[in-house]
């Protein structure tokens, strides 16, 4: 396991500052790799050069396991109120001390494990770009930042240090990130990679976006937008959806489906931490319906882990056969299509599967939009605007979320 010292300044101030090792411009984008680990189907990303951090939109902060103690954030702070706005109660019992630090409780997004951990300060370092490299480095000091203790890391890809938040929350890197400088615009744009061979990227900031092989167009040009809504009770990421069609052909789905009610009930949320998409169970048979319906007469093939329609391709292979388009029809009448690299799963063996998964009749969420559906397609959140910016496959412009140039640039 990986772990790099953060080395602290006295704590004269809650605020955040930030260190520039080079001359700064007047607007600033920072970026740094992503990686996934195929055991887990998590996305990391690479903080403090050599520090990995599973990528999480709904964790509201950023959590690590400390090898060393940092200086710990007051209870009376701003910082810690925000901090305590979170999904795991904090226990009645904390730890002793004779001075009233701030206590959080961090949780692991895969085994849903929480554990108290004090908030802390220490410096945060990344890369700025000018979107077709990495540029200088950019040091923030006074970063908060919650100490778990190392078995919180269980389920965690193994070189794993910690989780960064990528939700709308105060604490979250998005916000403390354009808080700590004027010039870093609320917004973060990720392209995750299908593979592990591949680096995929995430930018914070406004930044053009260009990819190898060189691309003719900023790929942030592509991007069609739809709302982000606002969840009474979280910080996640939710948008509108009135329904999902099958090669253009709407499917019935009941009245209010897709509603995010006032409870926080249903909706559909975005996430980086849930691998395939996942429909509650009335949603999903619908889908399905329509789906196995506009596939014919290709054979079947038996159900396979959590997928339930699958193909059997050893005649023709699955590269010939023409699944269906699935558009999901977004609540400002946009859609967001999703082509065969993100709908269907190679199980091997000629056998290729629907990657989407039912959730079962009591699923809090209508849909969760997971990772796989989103993988080589460019996911941009602009927190300022409220709203989501999503990019057709990559494929269809002969690069992946693998052509980022992490050479150094000038």
């Amino acid at each position: 396991m990986h772990h790099l010292q953060i080395f602290l300044l006295p704590l004269a101030f809650i605020f955040i500052s930030s260190t520039v090792l080079a001359n700064e411009p007047d607007k600033i984008s920072l970026v740094a790799p992503i990686t996934k680990d195929t055991n887990t189907s998590l996305y990391s990303i690479t903080l403090n050069y050599a520090e990995t951090y599973v990528i999480d939109l709904d964790a509201p902060l950023l959590w690590r396991y400390c090898q060393f103690p940092l200086s710990p954030i007051p209870c009376s702070s701003p910082q810690c109120s925000a901090g305590k706005s979170y999904k795991c109660p904090l226990p009645k019992t904390k730890p002793k001390s004779d001075k009233c630090n701030c206590v959080v409780t961090p949780m692991n997004p895969i085994t849903k494990k929480c554990a108290l951990a004090n908030l802390a300060t220490g410096y945060l370092i990344i890369s700025m770009t000018n979107g077709k490299n990495p540029t200088d480095t950019i040091n923030f000091s006074n970063f908060p930042v919650s100490c778990a203790p190392q078995t919180l890391l269980q389920s965690l890809p193994q070189n794993d240090v910690g989780v960064a938040g990528l939700s709308h929350a105060p604490l979250a890197l998005p916000s403390q990130l354009s808080a700590s400088n004027r010039k870093l615009a609320k917004k973060f744009a990720f392209c995750l990679p299908s593979s592990e061979e591949k680096k995929g990227v995430i930018f914070f900031g406004d930044v053009p976006v260009h990819f190898l092989p060189p691309a003719k167009i900023n790929l942030v040009s592509t991007l069609s937008y739809t709302p982000l809504l606002q969840h009474p009770r979280s910080s996640e990421h939710y948008i509108g959806l009135k329904g999902i069609s099958i090669n253009g052909k709407t499917s019935n789905f009941r009245r209010n489906a897709f509603q995010l009610d006032t409870s926080g009930n249903g909706g559909v949320k975005i996430s980086t931490t849930v691998p395939y998409t996942v429909l509650r169970s009335d949603v999903y048979q619908v889908f399905v319906k329509r789906f196995s319906e506009a596939i014919g007469g290709v054979p079947r093939a038996m159900k396979t882990g959590p997928f339930e329609v699958c193909v059997n391709a050893r005649r023709i292979g699955l590269s010939v056969i023409p699944f269906p388009r699935i558009d999901l029809e977004l609540g400002n009448g946009k859609n967001w299509t999703i082509h065969k690299p993100n709908s269907i799963i190679d199980m091997g063996d000629s056998v290729g599967c629907l990657a989407f998964v039912d959730g079962g009749k009591r699923a809090k969420e209508a849909v969760v939009i997971g990772s796989y559906q989103m993988e080589n397609q460019l996911m941009m959140f602009d927190l300022a605007a409220s709203r989501l910016g999503f990019s057709s496959s990559l494929l269809f412009y002969k690069t992946t979320c693998g052509g980022f140039n992490f050479t150094r640039g000038a």
